[in-house]
């Protein structure tokens, strides 16, 4: 899905105008964003959780050359799936 697409979802789940959904689309995308930029989690119950993770400096290969270069330490957006969603997903159910 692209996000075109998902405001249109947006647009038609809701019953609103396209450029009130793609307000919407861009507030949340926009408030996910700030919020692990401060290094805060977002957590959306029965969604999934939005968090940042510390990625350590590591020595890895240059696949053309096979030279072995330096990867820098990184900040990296991580999400985990919440209940609600792997179960509407397909996960396993108990």
């Amino acid at each position: 899905m692209t996000k075109a697409e998902l405001v249109e979802a947006v647009r038609a789940e809701a019953g609103i105008g396209k450029g009130q959904a793609e307000d919407a689309v861009a507030a949340f995308l926009n408030s996910v964003t700030k919020s692990l930029k401060k290094g805060d989690k977002l957590t959306l119950t029965g969604f999934g959780t939005f968090s940042v993770s510390n990625r350590k400096a590591r020595t890895g290969r240059n696949p053309q050359t096979g030279e072995a270069i330096k990867i820098k330490a990184a900040k990296v957006p991580k999400f985990t799936a919440g209940k609600g969603l792997k179960e509407a997903v397909g996960g396993k159910k108990k």
